[in-house]
């Protein structure tokens, strides 16, 4: 009954507003039971998802076909931004320490799921700016400077800009030289940034100052509206969060889909608070506060 329910509070949210998607289903995915948990990442043909803390303490992988689970690593910080190659074999992700001098140092590396085998892309630094993945390459920009590291048997290519952050401002690296990138000026926070998957716009948010869209040199600025966590769904379509809170705590959040020209599609209701919603292929995993995780699958 609660499934119709929720399908049910969809069509009405959907009332008055552009239909850039059509959701087929909301299905609640079972997870290992932890009041904390979170979505990391779902991988490109959306079959699993990667598990992890409120604090980004491991990865978790789970198959949604069939909800068995495989611990991918126990780090801490692994969470945050974990990435997930194109034929979904391969995760990359952060590894976060602390030296002989109490310093918080981050260290990146790659898990193959099918061999367990594991590489270091870059040692502990106290300097990292973003991981990325390229076709068959991981990719880190640490200090500005740029690492690459072959997934599988071929050779490190890197073919499309990495964009990156460090101190609240983007960075952009491209033909081996980083420049900074901060189409609003630099008076804000930009966070949440990430690049099209044709690699011709950067998404990011200002903080407070909502959402954005720009051009590889900042030109052409667009604001989709005050909302939070957006990922790109295409070259042409971002999902985010459109969420309240009191100042301690999110009392709502709905998970909405954005055009370029400014339409707007809420996908979910009222009895669900959805958070950082993660899109792949005909699916957008997001999470809730309690620890719970949701799949919405959807046809264009």
């Amino acid at each position: 009954m609660r499934k119709v329910l929720f399908a049910l509070a969809l069509c009405v949210s959907f009332s008055g507003m552009a239909q850039l998607v059509n959701v087929t289903s909301i299905d609640k995915v079972n997870v290992p039971e932890n009041a904390a948990n979170k979505v990391a990442a779902i991988s490109p043909q959306g079959d699993y998802i990667l598990v992890t803390t409120d604090y980004n303490c491991g990865l978790t992988k789970v198959d949604l076909a069939t909800g068995a689970t495989q611990v991918v690593t126990r780090a801490q910080g692994a969470g945050h931004d974990a990435q997930i190659s194109a034929d979904g074999t391969t995760v990359v992700y952060r590894e976060r320490s602390t030296n002989k001098k109490h310093l918080q140092m981050k260290a990146v590396k790659t898990k193959n799921l099918l061999t367990g085998a594991e590489q270091q892309l870059v040692k502990p630094t106290r300097d990292l700016q973003g991981v990325a993945i390229d076709g068959n390459t991981a990719v880190a920009v640490n200090k500005g400077k740029m690492s690459k590291k072959a997934l599988d048997n071929g050779k490190a290519q890197v073919n499309a800009p990495v964009l990156s952050t460090r101190d609240y401002y983007m960075y952009i690296t491209q033909n081996g030289k980083t420049r900074m990138l901060a189409p609003k000026g630099s008076g804000y926070r930009y966070i949440w940034a990430s690049m099209s998957p044709d690699a011709s716009k950067v998404l990011f948010c200002c903080s407070g100052n909502g959402a954005y869209v720009c051009n590889l040199d900042g030109s052409g600025l667009i604001s989709l509206g005050n909302y939070r966590a957006p990922k790109w769904m295409g070259n042409d379509m971002v999902v985010a969060m459109d969420c309240k809170d009191n100042g301690e705590v999110f009392t709502s959040s709905e998970v909405v889909v954005l055009d370029l020209s400014g339409d707007k599609q809420v996908l979910t209701g009222d009895d669900v608070i959805a958070m950082y919603p993660l899109p792949a292929d005909g699916k957008i995993a997001f999470s809730t506060p309690s620890g719970e995780a949701y799949i919405i699958n959807f046809t264009k």
